[in-house]
């Protein structure tokens, strides 16, 4: 299956389109800014700009669903491979002749590199192109899991769980950065909601494949899945996935320069037409492969917005985390499940989760339009919106409220429900609205987390990743000592209130936001950084 660009317009400076989307750049036309009263909110035309200037992605809407659909596919990786692993502790302590306790350990380190690598990868990607990165993860990926199928010793066992996690941890920030190059602002929460259920899949449905591998086929058979699955993907999207990072490609009019941004098939095109003397496009300086700065990263959480929002979307993960790192002891304790049952009970929190992705985009979208109509804004679907004069905060963040303050009152139910130990119907349906408000608002938050910051969206994402990771880490540790010391209920009682305590961080937002946006914006301007890339120190 081939995937490839529409006839390219006329080639145009790349940095443009960026900008605008982000407003970074120059406003719309003068003429569409002095638009006739007479186009009222009644008037669905006066949300479609008409612009003669070049279209923000020239991919064919058939190219935009093949990349999205395949993305997608890849977001389900990281978290995939995180929970797959947890029905096996025990029979891999078992055949490895060690402590759970030590197999556990195994899990710490794991989510060590789940915070380090994105910031490597998510450097690269913005860098050197989405197609390099992706490719370098997978290959990464598969020869990890090959030898975790093959190794009998624990020492293997941690280090190449370290390395598994290398290669798979990048995907999610890669992923978000593909709906940032391919989407403009008005319609990013719909391809965002479709990136969001595979990555919320993956909890749901992994420890159901862990459970039954492992007892049917053998916990190597965990590794021998991911990777089969992972070479499964990696073919076609070598062959027929464009590039679509806008440093390398631009709008996708421009073609790559380097191999490693090409296709298979363009390569095989590119190399047929030199053999022949025919030009291969406009002369352009080949990307440069270097080393990524993970310091890159760390320039998001000391911009005053971004910090704040990583702040609260880090909270907000962490409470359905441990939600779902103790649900099955808790189960167990409670109900004596066997480990497919305890498995089978991931189910309803993952369709939550995936009715919270299709939910989500429908509804971002339906706001922007709404507040754009409110405002007397023109939505430019062409080229991209200039965000200097929308506040894309409260579009994003209006939508997030009531799925938040829902999702609250679910965890502190769903901790009492488990304290006087209800029916199972009562913690299962609990499960079900909190994937569907909780995770939905975070990913209602990493939505906005990539508009605040089109200019480099993987490393954004891999800031938010690397923060969610570490405060991950360190709420797994303490959650089984708040549960024995407080009681199920008033530990989960205490990080829903947790949630409602820094909710005026989103009010701060909105209401502070735009002007720290612009300020950004006029310092790198003043500055003299590029807007279209994060450059690192040579």
């Amino acid at each position: 299956m081939e995937a490839g660009n529409e006839d390219p317009p006329p080639q145009h400076d790349s940095k443009k389109n960026d900008s605008e989307d982000a407003g970074y750049g120059p406003p719309a036309d003068s003429s569409s800014s002095n638009i006739d009263d007479t186009m009222s909110d009644s008037d669905p035309e006066a949300l479609a700009q008409v612009s003669s200037g070049p279209a923000y992605s020239v991919f064919s809407k058939k190219t935009k669903r093949w990349i999205v659909t395949m993305i997608a596919f890849s977001s389900f990786v990281s978290p995939m491979t995180a929970n797959i692993y947890f029905p096996a502790l025990v029979p891999i302590a078992r055949d490895l002749d060690v402590s759970v306790s030590m197999i556990n350990l195994t899990l710490t380190t794991y989510m060590i590199f789940q915070a380090i690598a994105p910031t490597l990868v998510g450097d690269l990607a913005d860098a050197a192109g989405r197609r390099p990165a992706f490719l370098i993860c997978f290959i990464i990926y598969i020869f990890a899991n090959l030898g975790l199928a093959l190794q009998k010793d624990f020492a293997a066992l941690l280090v190449l769980r370290m390395v598994q996690s290398a290669g798979s941890s990048g995907t999610v920030a890669l992923s978000f950065a593909v709906i940032a190059d391919v989407a403009v602002s008005a319609e990013r929460g719909k391809y965002m909601g479709i990136v969001g259920a595979g990555i919320n899949i993956g909890p749901a449905l992994s420890p159901v494949f862990g459970g039954l591998l492992a007892e049917y086929l053998g916990w190597p058979a965990i590794f021998w899945f991911c990777m089969i699955y992972a070479a499964v993907w990696l073919l076609p999207y070598a062959l027929t996935v464009p590039e679509t990072c806008r440093n390398v490609v631009g709008n996708g009019s421009l073609p790559a320069q380097s191999w490693w941004n090409m296709t298979a098939v363009d390569l095989c095109r590119a190399r047929r037409r030199k053999s022949k003397g025919e030009s291969t496009g406009v002369a352009r300086t080949k990307q440069k492969l270097r080393f990524p700065n993970p310091f890159n990263t760390l320039k998001v959480a000391f911009e005053k917005d971004l910090a704040l929002l990583l702040l609260y979307g880090t909270l907000t993960y962490l409470v359905f985390i441990l939600i779902a790192a103790t649900l099955s002891t808790e189960l167990e304790a409670i109900y004596h499940y066997s480990d497919l049952q305890l498995g089978l009970c991931y189910l309803p929190y993952g369709v939550g989760c995936c009715f919270a992705a299709v939910m989500q985009g429908y509804i971002l979208d339906n706001n922007y339009r709404r507040i754009a109509r409110k405002i007397g804004f023109i939505i430019d679907y062409k080229r991209g919106d200039d965000l200097r004069s929308f506040p894309i905060e409260k579009a994003r963040i209006i939508p997030a409220c009531p799925f938040l303050f829902a999702g609250v009152a679910a965890v502190i139910a769903y901790g009492w429900v488990l304290h006087f130990e209800t029916h199972v119907a009562g913690p299962l349906v609990l499960l079900f609205l909190i994937g569907l408000c909780v995770t939905g608002s975070f990913s209602i938050l990493n939505t906005l987390l990539v508009d605040l910051y089109p200019e480099a969206p993987a490393t954004a994402v891999a800031a938010m990743n690397l923060v969610r990771c570490l405060f991950g880490a360190g709420g797994t540790a303490v959650i089984e000592y708040m549960l024995r010391a407080m009681g199920r209920g008033w530990t989960f009682t205490f990080w829903g209130l947790v949630l409602v305590v820094f909710s005026p961080i989103l009010w701060v937002l909105t209401k502070w936001g735009p002007a720290w946006r612009e300020e950004r914006r006029v310092r790198k301007l003043k500055g003299g950084e590029k807007e279209t890339a994060v450059t690192s120190p040579p």
